[in-house]
């Protein structure tokens, strides 16, 4: 598949280093402004970036930034293509309220705009921006949007509560509650929730490279975590974090870990509350309720 986008771009004056670049939905020439622009510290051009195959690896920051776009517009769903040196591409930037520069320009900007009435803030010094700032996905909420990277994928019903947490290339396929982390590589099926202060081991966990992911109507507990990946139709009950090689007692007895139950429906994580043992049990999921289907009407 071949791509071709008009993007906007932010670089830094003295360096030439690439801040950051826009691609409108519409791919038309769409300028910004800022007042980091204003006072010189960076300049903008329109560029023009082409991508020949999703499965090679980006090869500019430009590139990988349109990349970043395709994730966030859901054209292309989480490790649905080669993001690998990502991070080397990408620079650190100072993201300010009076435009992007480079961390050590930030005293140098502060100065230079002490006379526009303008009181500098930095919403944090990061490779990756806030999505919101990028694109609008349609239909979703989000209750804190500085914790929503560029490249967090949201489909349509996606409500993010103010503790989630969607990083890049990860997110969901469907109507969604997310209140817990969905790190990078982690796809969460439709009708799913993440519990407040829940986690999924994403590939970017140690190095892993192991891609997890939670299927549909399925329910991560508060504070629960797994290293795996459930099925259609799973509970883990709040506060336990089942790991790869976390020792699970099976509906038939056997003991197994974790990795062995990994991606299997309709199983029930739970720890014994009289002995300890972490057991699997065949589970109805609608015991647990569900979505509510008016917190997920975004439009």
């Amino acid at each position: 598949m071949k791509i071709s986008r008009i993007g906007h771009r932010y670089s830094d004056v003295q360096s030439g280093k690439t801040l950051d670049v826009w691609f409108p939905r519409d791919n038309k020439k769409l300028a910004r402004s800022c007042l980091a622009e204003k006072v010189g510290i960076i300049k903008s051009d329109f560029i023009t970036v082409d991508i020949d195959s999703l499965d090679e690896p980006a090869a500019s920051a430009e590139e990988a930034y349109l990349r970043l776009h395709l994730l966030s517009e859901c054209a292309v769903k989480p490790n649905g293509q080669n993001l690998d040196g990502i991070f080397g591409l990408l620079n650190n930037v100072a993201w300010t309220s009076a435009g992007p520069v480079l961390p050590n320009k930030v005293d140098e900007l502060r100065s230079a705009i002490s006379g526009e009435y303008h009181h500098l803030t930095i919403t944090s010094i990061d490779k990756f921006p806030r999505m919101t700032d990028y694109v609008i996905p349609p239909g979703v909420r989000i209750g804190d949007a500085d914790r929503i990277r560029l490249g967090a994928h949201l489909s349509s019903g996606t409500t993010v509560m103010h503790e989630g947490f969607v990083n890049f290339n990860a997110g969901t396929l469907g109507e969604s509650m997310v209140e817990g982390r969905v790190t990078p590589g982690v796809i969460v099926g439709k009708n799913s929730d993440v519990g407040a202060g829940a986690s999924i081991m994403g590939t970017l966990s140690g190095g892993g490279k192991q891609i997890n992911f939670i299927g549909e109507r399925s329910l991560l507990g508060a504070n629960a975590g797994i290293g795996i990946s459930l099925g259609d139709e799973c509970i883990v009950e709040a506060g336990l974090y089942v790991t790869a090689g976390t020792k699970v007692k099976t509906p038939d007895g056997t003991v197994v870990s974790a990795k062995a139950l990994s991606g299997k429906s309709g199983l029930l994580y739970r720890r014994n509350s009289q002995t300890g043992v972490v057991e699997a049990l065949v589970t109805d999921a609608s015991l647990w309720g569900g979505l509510n289907d008016s917190l997920h009407s975004n439009d």
